[in-house]
């Protein structure tokens, strides 16, 4: 089935600025790896699942180039992350570009309320900066999805209503995965009831746990970054053609994956012609509330 036109452009909600160097965690990963792999890796730390992706990584681009791949391939708008102890970049990229980027700020619950004050100012510092993300497997030391040391977090999250991206599955890099199992997500959706989180990377091979855990709640979502098209897990694509097509976001992971083969990819998805506007664009619209801002 060919990706039909979407309606006012597709929203990506996971892109990277590639800065000609390691990138997409590749720090915080070798600070906890104790494989002798990972050092081999020169760009990404999942390099051996992303062949490719040092040859666009080590490449740096300014926005401009990448607003030129998002007009080739009818991007809109794609989020990207803001440093909330360097945000000075973002905060220009957002004013020249103010319809073409949106930020998310990742959270550190090893710091505490530190980290809660840092979510909260730099939310405010701009419109377009309208998501909190984290990355448990990547967190040093680890922390699960439903530790108390998130709690403070989701409630700053509900109290500002921005979502939380947050990583489920079995990682890439050669870390732990328990702390990001998707059953662990059952308990923080029940005590924060209004917290808007949107599953990321998968939740491999956990899927099926995860359809279930969306069908159960309502502020539940599930973003498609990390995984090419071709391999996007197929009862994720059922559950959108049938109870679920509000629930399911794309989110590409350029650079890790080229916008090329995304979007060639994208034509042979079987996704019912009802459910490609909320997949690529609607649905995130409503999720992060762009209304005011695309």
């Amino acid at each position: 089935m060919t990706m039909p036109s979407i309606a006012g452009g597709v929203i990506d909600l996971m892109m990277e600025i590639p800065t000609g160097t390691a990138g997409m965690g590749m720090k915080q990963a070798r600070a906890l790896t104790k494989d002798q792999g990972t050092d081999e890796f020169s760009h990404h730390p999942a390099q051996y699942l992303f062949k490719d992706a040092g040859d666009r990584m080590s490449l740096a681009q300014d926005p401009d180039a990448l607003v030129g791949m998002m007009d080739a391939h009818g991007v809109a708008a794609a989020l990207v992350a803001v440093n909330p102890r360097k945000p000075e970049g973002a905060l220009a990229m957002f004013e020249k570009y103010p319809t073409r980027f949106l930020g998310e700020v990742g959270v550190d619950p090893n710091a505490g309320m530190k980290s809660v004050r840092e979510l909260e100012a730099t939310i405010k510092l701009h419109p377009n900066i309208v998501a909190a993300s984290a990355a448990p497997c990547l967190l040093n030391p680890q922390v699960p999805i439903d530790d108390r040391k998130f709690y403070p977090i989701y409630a700053k999250c509900c109290e500002l209503n921005i979502p939380i991206n947050m990583l489920v599955g079995v990682p890439g890099p050669r870390v732990p995965y328990r702390c990001q199992h998707p059953g662990l997500l059952d308990e923080v959706a029940y005590f924060f009831p209004e917290l808007k989180v949107v599953m990321r990377h998968g939740g491999d091979p956990w899927t099926d746990l995860c359809v279930k855990l969306l069908l159960k709640w309502p502020n539940l979502y599930y973003s498609t970054s990390a995984w090419a098209p071709k391999h996007y897990p197929r009862d994720i694509l059922e559950f959108a053609n049938k109870r679920g097509k509000d629930k399911v976001l794309f989110a590409g992971y350029f650079p890790g994956i080229s916008y090329e083969r995304i979007f060639g990819e994208l034509d042979d998805l079987p996704l019912n012609d009802d459910v490609w506007q909320g997949f690529l664009r609607d649905n995130a619209m409503r999720v992060y509330g762009l209304e005011n801002i695309l």
